[in-house]
């Protein structure tokens, strides 16, 4: 087991590594403002639903983002406004209409003790496999300048397990930015599987006990089209 991995009791709140897409894949983040905006709305979400994030990417034409709420029923709730809310800023500001979104987010329950980091380095990664970032934390708009630089954002809530990288701080941070370029492609595959627990059989019998409370139901995915 790696050194990330700690055996944590298993609470009500939930672990959740979540995605969203452009429809047809095309753009959702034109410029900064539009990033900016969208960190924003974020902050209001996470304040308004009690959720914690602790990794994220905002990338030109989808986010990925891993966040603790501590009432998964309300998840689909949670991104369904923040999702709203953001078509709503993106029609208004671009003249638009019709669908923004590829179809209906994708959510992958994650086991935290086991994959909070792993899937955490997995987000932030993003920029560097699209080649726009030669290293993770040069990209502007995700997690990784939080734990690798300081760089507070009002957003980022620090991983629990990013303590255990050093004694003082500045050991953590060039320890993180080493384990952001230490991954194995076979490790990367296990977060591109969404929909399905990810964790110990303990875990996804607790999922399934809980008479799927914790994996929304999915609802219908309408017609995708593009009214501009």
């Amino acid at each position: 087991m790696p050194y990330y991995a700690r055996k944590h009791q298993l609470t009500g709140s939930l672990i959740y590594h979540l995605i969203n897409r452009g429809n047809r894949r095309e753009p959702i983040f034109n410029r900064n403002e539009d990033y900016f905006h969208f960190i924003k709305l974020l902050k209001n979400y996470s304040a308004r639903f009690n959720f914690k994030l602790y990794h994220w990417v905002l990338m030109p034409n989808h986010y990925h983002l891993l966040l603790e709420i501590p009432e998964p029923e309300l998840i689909s709730k949670c991104m369904a406004g923040l999702n709203r809310s953001y078509t709503h800023y993106y029609h208004k500001s671009y003249l638009t209409a019709g669908f923004l979104w590829q179809g209906r987010f994708k959510l992958q329950p994650i086991q935290k003790q086991n994959y909070l980091l792993a899937c955490g380095r997995y987000i932030e990664r993003n920029p560097v496999r699209a080649k726009m970032a030669q290293d993770a934390d040069d990209y502007p708009y995700s997690s990784a300048r939080f734990y690798c630089l300081g760089e507070g954002d009002g957003l980022t809530i620090e991983d629990p397990a990013f303590m255990e990288f050093g004694s003082v701080v500045i050991e953590r941070r060039l320890a993180y930015r080493k384990f952001l370029s230490n991954f194995e492609s076979e490790e990367e595959s296990l977060f591109r599987n969404f929909e399905k627990p990810l964790g110990s059989r303990e875990f996804v019998r607790r999922l399934i006990n809980e008479g799927g409370r914790f994996v929304p139901k999915r609802k219908g995915r309408p017609v995708e089209r593009i009214v501009v």
